[in-house]
Formats: C-alpha cells, structure tokens, sequence
C-alpha cells in the first residue's frame, strides 16, 4: 500500500471537488493512506472531512489520512490564488509527510507551475490531473479562450512525471502543444455504478415528493455551473422556444449567469439551484426522462457520466470528450454551433417518442458500465502510480 500526497481542491463544488474526493475515497477503500492538501483556511484540527462535503470517514482515521489547509489570496470554481507563504507551507508539509508519491488535481493555480520543481528537489513522483474544459475545433470564443489555458500550460506539464488526460483528443491537444506522448496517460473520469443507477424497484415511494415539486410532470434536467462555457442560454431559448406540453425543465446548480437567466414567471422551468446532497442529485436523475449538457467547452463531465449511469436519456454537445462518450448510439451527440436550433428540433421528438428516451437511458448506462467506472478508473491510477513508484501496488 502507498502513501499518496493528494493535492487538489474540497470547496467551491465543481467537478474537480468531486473527481478528488470520489478518488481519494476510492484509494483508502483500498487501504491506501491519503494526505489531503488543499486550499482553505487553517484550523487546528484538519483530520476530518468539511462538512457537507459528503465524503466518507477514511480507514485509519485521521491520523493515517491528515489533512494539509494551505493559505489563499482567491478561490473560486475556476482558477486559486495562493497566499505568499502558501509554497513554503506545501514544502515543510510534504517534508513532514513524506509521501511515496504526489498527485496534483491541478487547481489553476499559480502553485501548479512550481510543482516539479519541487517535486524534483524532494525526489517524490509527481502525477497531475489536467482538468481545463476544451473544444478541439475552437469553434467559439470560449474554446479559445480555453486553449490559451493550454498553451500556458503545456510547458509545465511537460516536467510532470505523468499527466492523466481524460480521453485521445484531450492528448491530442497536448501533444500539439509540446507535451511527450509518453508523459501522458488516458484514464477517463469514472462514477460509482452502484450508487448512480436506475431506481431499484420498490424505490418508488422516495422519489414521490420529488414527483411532487415537479407537478407530475415529465423532466429534462441540467445539471451543472450557470455559466457561459455550459451555455444554459441556448437551453433556455430552445425550452422557450418549444414549451413541451407536459414537461418541465429543472436546472440544477448555480454560478454567475443564474441571476441574468432566471425568470420567476415561467411554470415550466425550475431553477433547483446548488443541491448538496448526493442522495438528492441521484434521485434526481433517477426521476428525469432526458438529461441536457449544451456545453462549448467541456473535459469529461462527471454529471454527463452520473446521468449515464442512471440509465437517463442523454443529450450532449462534441465539446470534450462528450461527443466520444456518446457516440455510437449511447446517446444523442450535437454540435457546438447552433444549439439553440437543433435542440429546438430534438426536444419535441424527444416528448413525443418516450420508447426512444427509454432506449437511449438503457443504452447510456450500459456504456457507463463498459467504460467508466470508478472501479475501473482506480485500478488504472493504481497501475500508473506502481510504475513511479517502487513501493509495490496491490492491483
């Protein structure tokens, strides 16, 4: 068993929080021990998990699994900007720890680009999870605000020992940029089957009071920031634009958009707002008949693949890894330009044709199980951090 020194992010809620605390769960399952080092501000006590961040006590308690808080300026669901002593602070803490192996989330942080450096000082491996959304074609303003996040990036991931990718053409991006192909390593995103999965029978009677605040009424679902690169609008105008008798479009999340979208006159649009309980957002999905993504920028999204694995009926533009994990009949893939107009075709076929929903929902949750699993996710990590570091890895 290892040592990891995890380094990454538990607040604000974004996909990052999620994929680090579902890994490093994952990883003491397996009887690993877990530093976990973020951004926050220092207490005494930092040996259990936030509150509400709904992770599980890890095995070994906190003793075997401490917590690091390093100092900020700034922290947000995009970018952190470290307090002056914030590098000193990571240096004495991965001394004291002495971890047989780093593995850096990158934050979008200042910090991230002085991370081999000191890695390299300390003679500790040093993987790096690349998260920044993209769209290859750089068919939009927002993609190519996003490749000059990667072209900023990619010298410095050329110094990492690894850089988990999550798909061929997020690689491919990289390796136009500089970065070697053997420094990066395609692990996809992964979710919990057993907890993000249809409604067991007899569950019926814990999504009433869910049916209930929907009217009865049949639900599309988004789920995800409020924010330009989601590009809710577009959802919006087509909803607007098409009204399907019968259904309600719920919006799960929050961000800085919320407040200039929303509109408290329509009865067929719900703005759920943040949901934090994982309980809640899995019920959620379970109840929704299509789940919506009309990103111009995206990674691989974790709420795409939850969907998925709830067996919902999924609707997501190419941006990203989106268009390959839906492609081939697991769900329905379209463009980054023009989503306004094609989602006002689809969404009529889509209220009328529920045996093609029910399809589609049986089809995205079997690509779910074949590809991106946590459990196979894991076992992948596992096998990258046996190659860095001699310390052996049960797998």
């Amino acid at each position: 068993m290892m040592h990891i020194a995890w380094l990454g992010k538990k607040s604000p809620f974004c996909g990052n929080v999620t994929y680090g605390l579902s890994t490093t769960e994952a990883l003491r399952q397996r009887g690993h021990a877990v530093s976990f080092i973020h951004f926050d501000t220092p207490t005494p006590s930092l040996g259990r998990p936030e509150a509400g961040a709904g992770e599980l006590d890890p095995p070994g308690g906190p003793e075997a699994n401490p917590e690091v808080a390093l100092p900020y300026l700034v922290k947000s669901q995009v970018y952190t900007i470290p307090s002056p002593g914030a590098q000193r602070e990571l240096r004495e803490s991965l001394e004291r720890l002495r971890p047989d192996l780093v593995h850096a989330s990158l934050t979008l942080s200042p910090l991230d680009f002085r991370l081999p450096d000191l890695c390299q000082q300390l003679g500790l491996p040093l993987v790096a999870t690349f998260h920044p959304p993209f769209d290859a074609g750089l068919r939009n303003l927002t993609a190519g605000t996003q490749q000059l996040t990667y072209q900023l990036y990619a010298p410095s991931l050329a110094k990492f020992d690894r850089v988990i990718v999550f798909s061929e053409l997020q690689a491919e991006v990289l390796v136009r940029l500089g970065v070697r192909r053997e420094r990066l390593a395609v692990i996809p995103n992964g979710v919990d089957t057993d907890t993000w999965a249809p409604a067991a029978p007899g569950r019926e009677p814990d999504l009433a009071q869910l049916r209930l605040r929907v009217g009865g009424r049949r639900v599309f679902l988004y789920m995800g920031r409020v924010a330009t690169e989601k590009n809710v609008e577009a959802l919006l105008k087509a909803w607007r634009l098409v009204r399907p008798q019968g259904c309600v479009l719920v919006i799960v999340g929050d961000g800085p958009l919320r407040s200039s979208l929303q509109s408290g006159t329509e009865s067929d649009v719900i703005w759920w707002g943040y949901e934090a309980s994982r309980a809640r957002r899995v019920a959620l999905l379970q109840l929704a008949e299509v789940f919506l993504l009309p990103s111009l920028v995206e990674g691989l999204s974790l709420a795409l693949l939850e969907a998925m694995a709830c067996g919902t009926a999924c609707v997501a533009t190419d941006a990203g890894a989106d268009g390959e994990v839906l492609e081939g009949g697991a769900g329905i893939v379209i463009s980054t330009q023009g989503v306004t107009t094609q989602l006002r075709t689809l969404l009529p076929v889509l209220r009328d044709q529920p045996v093609l929903t029910a399809e589609l929902g049986r089809r995205a949750r079997q690509r779910a199980l074949e590809r991106y699993t946590l459990t196979g996710n894991i076992d992948a990590l596992e096998r990258l951090y046996g190659e860095l570091s001699p310390q052996p890895v049960a797998v």
